[in-house]
């Protein structure tokens, strides 16, 4: 095991790297043998020691302890920390901050270190392997901060290289074992592109507040410290303190001064202005309305003490205001109403600032969050400050709804975003488990990267756990968007399950992460009850077969996984991976089966008896795997997982777990045969309309399932004949106890060209008997061997948005995939995000196109739906529109928000996905293309369907149709 650690600590260093940018890309290598040039960090003989001056300003010193703790945790030798240069020799480590470290200037103005690069840059540090820097040292590791912050960035990043994660206590991620540890040469310089990067704590209860207060007794500083070192590590610097109901100034006064020890920029949520929280006021005001309107003078006062109380601390003011409990400012105001209150409350607040903390107010860190209706107010015209930092925020479920301006790119307060990975609101909550995907992530914030909101990023992370892998993503890619590609986003997870786990397993680690969240991304857990019979169609497609097959395969891997994985491993991955892989396929199964119950009472199958008990069994289930990581690590994180999830009936999540109403179904006295279809939910005999299987073509070959049932408490006997000697059946007779499925399949060099119709004849009994049709299609002008592009068959054309035939770039523009987004496989966009409209002129495009060929039957009308991200139209004036024409027909240009109603928004979000519809005429058979223009950028395609009249109700859509890639000559 610890050889296979170790290749991980050198690849790690390569990670650093990569993600890091600005002046110089380097490696912070670690190898376990002395090598030219290298910095002896640790020995079986003795570990170097750490300088930092005693007078250097916090946290250089704090992270020095860190790294000498993790020193410590590789090789179970603590370097001494030293303040007195002359006691240094040999090899060292020499940490500091420019301009208050006594050393670190000293080696300046030696010309031992050149530090112009990180000059004025926010958070900026350098690491660098100097020779013989000072008297008696041979060799020095120099880790050099341009601010207090960046100090420990430098640290931390060296406890990295060496095998330290930065989840290390967050996640039990264990830390390998090493006696040797030597730095390689290395010159690494690098600073931020988003000046505050941070998360906040939000919707903690039951769990984060339940947790802590077994663990530290509340939300104190105990609990906060390892908040602060998780940031140090992620090199993040900024909080929005947890708020229901607590209050972080007041409930544990050594919590401000222990952020402003670690660096840490405090700031409050869109609602609570001034550095005050809502809880404070109700503690001191019981009875009395959060109100501006009504109360001027008591608020502030209230501000006013907040701003003297920690005016000494490194903060971020929330100016602005919003009503009780994350409300707007007052229930039925005018919008101008609000705009006038809302104006004189900021004039009043600045003020305030001005005579409290800078007279020079300007020079007061301040953001305007622009949530919910506070938007409306800015849209209308009401403006702040030109100093005061715009925080645009998502729609709560991680769509950006407005970008800068160019006229507001040039604001000295700059701009931001306030993002989700939790909510809690309509349509409904989310906050039991991660539902974030990283390519979604990915799309979102290059868009506020490259429209300049880049000052302020701030997430939403519910809990903190189980969000590990999301938060690491966004704080890696607010140090440096630009670094963080369509590519590299694609390789992250197995990039950060190296990190953690190694390489062996890594490939397998992301595949299950990468599962789970799209599984999440299709539907969120706590929408999975929508309807009685679930969201996955039952009978059409095989959805829901589909889903839960996926789900069983998942779980059978991870629990495979799990036990080849070391002891040290087995809690990390447990609350990493196998965890959310179980809980999301229990939820699910739990749901498809409910809704299966369903479909077979109404049926008369006697199986609905026993799936109801299968579902409350997976039930059961549930509650022992969340009990499981409750006691996981000796109940380390009890009550974590106490999130409530299965029941809802509206918006807010119920007071417990409960299941869906089940079915049960009473058997006749004697046996009776009945006979379900795949594609129907109807039952024979007994339904007046003909049994029918879905389609057959030659392409896909498939196979269909004709279910034979019992309706009664004995045993039944069965016939079945095929009309035509093409099909085969899977038996030709049989006993069925409760169900047996007969498979369909065609002899298809057998069926006539252009294809044939049959029927298979099931009978029971002499006289009960059962006709199912079927057709089986064989196209005459083309061959799997021939085709070039897609086919239609079952009454249509599905395509994944990845899967076109040809792209165009125009203008400098042009498409790219981004995987890890939507609910398929992948999704397609437009880049650079800021390329500028086209719309098309002279019944003509002159923009970035994707093309689908296509062979189609038959002629006549068909409809495209385009299934596209939920995205909004985040660039003022500009709309969300693209055009889509076939062969040489005129484009059309659709917009994909021509339905802006709260109602459509709601069912975007549910469904992750915007399906938008357009009709076509189809001249003739054969091969056609259809055309895919850009008219604005931000349009994310996850799929097209081309219903030429076959198409089906399902969530998902109908599965992909054959392809040949003619250039591969190959099928897929």
């Amino acid at each position: 095991m610890q050889a296979r650690r170790f290749r991980f600590i050198v690849f790690m260093g390569v990670v650093l790297a990569f993600a890091g940018h600005d002046v110089l890309a380097a490696e912070l290598r670690v190898a376990v043998q002395e090598s030219p040039g290298a910095v002896r960090l640790a020995a079986p003989e003795g570990v170097a020691p750490l300088y930092v001056d005693s007078k250097d300003i916090q946290p250089s010193g704090i992270a020095t302890d860190l790294l000498a703790d993790d020193v410590a945790r590789v090789t179970g030798k603590r370097p001494v920390i030293v303040h007195d240069s002359s006691e240094l020799s040999g090899d060292a480590v020499i940490i500091g901050t420019l301009g208050h470290s006594a050393l670190v200037d000293q080696l300046v103005s030696t010309g031992k270190i050149h530090v112009a690069d990180l000059q004025n840059k926010w958070d900026g540090y350098q690491i660098q392997v100097v020779e013989h820097p000072i008297g008696n040292v041979r060799r020095a590791l120099v880790a050099v901060g341009g601010n207090r912050r960046g100090t420990a960035y430098a640290a931390l990043t060296v406890s990295q290289a060496i095998g330290v994660s930065p989840w290390y206590w967050w996640a039990d991620v264990p830390v390998p074992k090493k006696s040797s540890l030597y730095i390689l040469p290395v010159d690494i310089r690098e600073a931020p592109a988003v000046k505050y990067r941070g998360i906040f704590l939000n919707d903690e209860a039951p769990c984060l507040t339940g947790w802590s207060k077994e663990k530290f007794g509340g939300l104190n500083s105990k609990m906060y410290v390892h908040v602060f070192e998780l940031l140090l590590r992620l090199k993040a610097n900024y909080l929005w303190p947890a708020m229901w109901g607590s209050a972080f100034n007041e409930d544990d006064a050594e919590s401000p001064k222990l952020a402003n020890d670690y660096g840490i920029v405090m700031g409050t949520s869109h609602q609570e202005p001034m550095l005050r929280a809502q809880a404070e006021f109700d503690r001191r005001h019981p009875g009395k309305d959060w109100n501006y309107a009504t109360q001027p003078e008591l608020m502030e006062k209230f501000w006013r003490e907040g701003i003297r109380r920690n005016k000494d601390f490194e903060s971020v003011i929330t100016i602005g205001m919003r009503g009780r409990n994350d409300t707007p400012m007052i229930e039925g105001a005018t919008v101008e109403q609000s705009m006038h209150l809302l104006e004189k409350i900021v004039a009043r607040q600045r003020e305030i600032l001005a005579q409290e903390m800078n007279p020079e107010v300007t020079k007061v860190p301040q953001v305007w969050c622009l949530y919910k209706e506070v938007q409306e107010y800015y849209e209308r015209g009401l403006r702040v400050p030109d100093d005061v930092t715009l925080l645009w925020s998502d729609d709560n479920w991680g769509d950006l709804r407005r970008v800068p301006t160019d006229a507001e790119r040039k604001r000295s307060g700059g701009a931001g975003v306030y993002y989700h990975f939790d909510y809690v609101g309509d349509p409904r909550n989310y906050k039991w488990i991660n539902t974030n995907t990283l390519g979604k992530i990915w799309e979102q914030m290059d868009i506020a990267a490259k429209y300049g909101a880049d000052r302020i990023w701030v997430v939403n992370v519910g809990d903190l756990k189980p969000m590990e892998i999301p938060i690491d993503f966004f704080m890696s890619m607010a140090w440096n968007p630009s670094a963080m590609t369509a590519a590299k986003e694609h390789t992250f997870v197995y990039d950060w399950a190296v990190a953690n786990f190694g390489p062996e397993h890594a490939h397998d680690i992301a595949d299950l992460y990468n599962w789970y969240t799209a599984m999440n991304s299709r539907r969120k857990p706590e929408l999975l009850n929508t309807g009685p019979d679930g969201i996955y169609s039952l009978v059409n497609y095989k959805e829901a077969d589909t889903v839960l097959a996926e789900c069983d395969a998942a779980m059978s891997k991870a629990e495979a996984l799990a036990r080849e994985l070391p002891v040290d491993e087995q809690d990390a991955f447990f609350e990493l991976v196998l965890h959310p892989v179980k809980a999301v396929a229990i939820v699910n199964e739990l749901y498809i089966l409910a809704g299966r119950n369903h479909l077979y009472a109404a049926q008369g199958r006697l199986e609905a008896n026993d799936l109801a008990a299968k579902v409350k069994e997976l039930f059961r289930t549930d509650v022992d795997l969340n009990r499981q990581y409750n006691q996981l690590a000796n109940g380390k994180w009890d009550h974590m997982m106490d999130q409530v999830h299965l029941g809802y009936a509206s918006w807010n999540d119920p007071k417990s777990n409960s299941i869906p109403e089940l079915k049960e179904v009473v058997p006749a006295a004697v046996g009776a045969l009945g006979v379900a279809v795949e594609g129907s939910e109807a039952a024979w005999p007994g339904t007046k309309e003909p049994a029918r299987l879905p389609a057959f073509d030659s392409f896909n070959r498939q196979v269909r399932t004709i279910e034979l049932f019992n309706r009664g408490s004995t045993p039944v006997h069965f016939t079945a004949a095929a009309s035509a000697p093409w099909v085969n059946l899977s038996a030709t007779s049989g006993t069925v106890e409760k169900e047996q499925p007969l498979l369909v399949s065609i002899d298809w060099p057998a069926v006539p060209d252009g294809g044939a119709d049959a029927q298979v004849q099931i009978t029971s009994g002499g006289t009960d008997s059962v006709a199912v049709s079927l057709h089986a299609a064989k196209p005459t002008g083309v061959t799997p061997a021939s085709l070039q592009g897609f086919i239609e068959g079952d009454g249509y054309v599905s395509m994944d948005a990845a899967h076109f035939t040809r792209k165009t770039e125009a203008g400098g523009a042009n498409w790219e995939t981004i995987d890890g987004n939507g609910r398929t496989m992948s999704a397609c966009s437009i880049f650079p995000v800021t390329a500028p409209s086209v719309l098309p002129s002279n019944g003509g495009m002159q923009a970035p196109s994707l093309e689908y060929r296509m062979y189609l039957l038959d002629s006549g009308p068909v409809s495209v739906t385009a299934y596209v991200s939920p995205s909004l139209n985040f660039v003022p004036g500009r709309g969300l529109r693209f055009a889509m024409a076939f062969d040489d027909q005129a484009p059309n240009v659709i917009d994909v928000l021509a339905d802006a109603s709260h109602a459509a928004w709601q069912e975007s979000v549910r469904e992750n996905v915007r399906t938008v519809k357009a009709p076509h005429m189809i001249a003739s058979p054969g091969y056609h293309t259809l055309r895919i223009w850009m008219v604005d950028p931000g349009v994310v395609f996850q799929k097209f369907v081309v219903d030429c009249g076959g198409v089906k109700p399902s969530y998902l859509g109908p599965p992909e149709s054959f392809l040949r890639v003619a250039e591969e000559g190959a099928a897929r």
